[in-house]
């Protein structure tokens, strides 16, 4: 009997410490980098209506519209989507040289390289689904999909702080009066990137605050990122931060935020086609402004494409209006090998080289407090080191307000 009952104790006792070698062991795998990425998906990933797999290996889910990363913000829990703007700025459809286009006079229409494939259908989002790799890239999964505080600050008298984090730009700016939106048609490239950690992007910047710890910014425009999308593809992508990006905000749907309304573009996804050096130009229009009725500000893209809002209740200065406009390049420098990098900025050549060759943003516009979208007064330009990457502005009456940007970073001026 003593026998039997010490023979269960020691099954009892297999039995416990084979329970507690299991359970160990999926504890370690929730805390490995796996576990934690897997975790990671499930809140990012949402459940799909349908998906499609884009020909550049991106898969896009079509997410049913009140289900979108939006809406795991405890704010946003019994939103209201707003389905269309109160009012768009006027002026906005006064002339057609804002379309996308080849140049100053044709038209060639914009695709995003996942509709070959397939759309979503109505009632649905796109969103491109992130994959277990995009995040074991990250430096940490924590600060996946987030910038490092990056905005060029052209007011800046510090020379120590001119590339603060290692970056660069060549930007056009206004600043002083309160700003409702912006506006502008920017020419598209792929820029080469010499390090998988570096970037190269052209957008423009939305600003509120200071460029201190308080910093406001929506962004908007087209980014080369290996390191956040795993290839050297141009892609569409939004931003934005409400405290200098620390602890709010995110590219495109990677955090709750911005509420997308629009089935037809994904942010993130790969844009389609692009220029070519001294030959085809392709270039895509990009607005932001603010609702005068209900505050939230809105991004279209293109001449048709209402992408969606970011409510005004996650800015604290934008909750009002914008101080300061950017529009421009930026890339980041790691300084591999101790020397500059070598990524390039827009086409990668300097702007004098001009049409078809350097990269251009035309036609930029902001929207006054009368709802007004007009030419921008009293334009700034700004870039670090003019060797490595420059910016030169001008007006005319094809273009408007434009400048062309760019270079290609190491060059024998630019060691």
């Amino acid at each position: 009997m003593a026998r039997a009952r010490g023979g269960g104790l020691a099954a009892w006792a297999v039995a416990v410490a084979a329970a507690w070698v299991l359970w160990a062991a999926a504890a370690a795998g929730a805390r490995s980098p796996a576990g934690r990425a897997h975790r990671h998906l499930k809140r990012l990933n949402k459940p799909a209506v349908k998906s499609i797999e884009s020909p550049d290996g991106d898969i896009i889910d079509c997410v049913n519209i009140s289900h979108q990363p939006a809406f795991d913000h405890p704010l946003l829990k019994n939103h209201t989507i707003q389905f269309r703007p109160t009012y768009h700025p006027e002026g906005l459809y006064d002339d057609a040289k804002s379309s996308i286009g080849s140049d100053s006079a044709g038209e060639k229409p914009m695709l995003q390289m996942w509709h070959r494939n397939g759309r979503c259908p109505a009632g649905t989002v796109p969103i491109r689904r992130t994959k277990k790799d995009d995040l074991l890239r990250a430096s940490s999964m924590r600060r996946y999909g987030r910038k490092r505080h990056t905005v060029p600050n052209p007011l800046s008298v510090d020379p120590n702080m001119l590339s603060e984090g290692g970056h660069q730009h060549a930007i056009a700016y206004v600043q002083g009066d309160k700003c409702y939106g912006a506006k502008a048609t920017i020419n598209v490239w792929e820029p080469k990137i010499q390090q998988a950690n570096e970037f190269s992007l052209s957008q423009l910047w939305i600003l509120g605050g200071s460029f201190g710890e308080d910093l406001n910014s929506i962004e908007a425009g087209w980014q080369v990122s290996p390191d956040l999308y795993g290839d050297n593809n141009t892609r569409l992508f939004t931003y934005w931060t409400s405290d200098a990006y620390q602890a709010t905000g995110c590219y495109n749907m990677l955090c709750s935020g911005f509420i997308q309304i629009n089935s037809e573009i994904a942010m993130g996804a790969s844009i389609f086609p692009i220029s070519n050096y001294a030959g085809s130009q392709y270039d895509i229009s990009i607005l932001i402004w603010k609702d005068p009725k209900e505050g939230n500000w809105w991004m279209q893209f293109g001449k048709e494409y209402v992408l969606g809002y970011w409510p005004s209740f996650l800015f604290s200065y934008l909750a009002d209006s914008a101080s300061m406009i950017e529009w421009g390049g930026e890339v980041v420098n790691s300084e591999p090998d101790g020397t500059h990098t070598s990524t390039q900025m827009g086409s990668g050549h300097f702007p004098e080289e001009g049409f078809s060759k350097a990269s251009y943003f035309k036609n930029i516009q902001v929207v006054d407090s009368s709802n007004q979208l007009s030419a921008p007064k009293g334009v700034g330009t700004f870039t670090e080191q003019s060797n490595c990457y420059d910016v030169q502005n001008g007006n005319n009456g094809d273009w408007g307000t434009y400048f062309y940007y760019g270079g290609p970073g190491k060059n024998s001026n630019c060691p």
